[in-house]
């Protein structure tokens, strides 16, 4: 059993935190209330980023004490939304948000994944027609093994996981987002992810 505070109650947050729960992980999910965040981090031995990308570095560089020495499992991308909220461009391009993070927490483990699907799918990757692709990217490796041990936990295959190397690889899949709102406007909000297929 591991500890995990998720930060953000949203679609991506809740979803997350209640099959991390019935997968037998102790999991506090913060919300928007003063010091929840903090509290939640500074008890956990995961922590993951479900907050809104574009906030995140703010939000996260305030808890660096919190977060020391902590498995950050970045989930979040951040973007500049259109008129219609669906992404229009990215707020780091050259660059990416776990690499921000990353770069204001040095003391954190930070690993990016989950980042390239609509959310139902980082629960439920069995459930699409073609297996799911779910990408890796971080510095360090036994961080890395423990997020493999998570993804597990949410019927992700070890087959459908693809470590890309270190963190600087997750500007590629944050770019990724930008094929989202041209996929929906085609297609619906019907669960989709990208997937390398061989």
């Amino acid at each position: 059993m591991t500890t995990i505070a998720v930060l953000g109650n949203g679609r991506v947050g809740g979803n997350l935190a209640a099959a991390l729960t019935q997968a037998g992980h102790a999991v506090r999910v913060a919300g928007r209330a003063p010091g929840a965040a903090a509290e939640a981090a500074r008890t956990a031995q995961v922590v993951i980023n479900a907050t809104p990308g574009s906030g995140s570095l703010e939000l996260l560089t305030g808890l660096r004490e919190e977060l020391r020495g902590r498995i950050l499992i970045d989930v979040s991308n951040a973007t500049v939304d259109g008129p219609d909220g669906l992404p229009a461009d990215l707020v780091y391009p050259g660059s990416s948000l776990a690499e921000q993070l990353q770069e204001a927490l040095p003391a954190t483990h930070v690993v990016k994944t989950l980042n390239t699907m609509l959310f139902p799918v980082m629960t439920a990757p069995g459930a699409l027609t073609q297996p799911p692709t779910a990408f890796l990217s971080g510095d360090d490796p036994q961080a890395k093994e423990a997020v493999r041990e998570l993804l597990a936990d949410l019927n992700w295959r070890k087959e459908w996981i693809t470590d890309l190397g270190g963190i600087r690889t997750a500007r590629a899949t944050e770019a990724a987002i930008l094929f989202v709102p041209h996929v929906i406007r085609a297609s619906g909000f019907t669960p989709f992810a990208l997937s390398i297929t061989r």
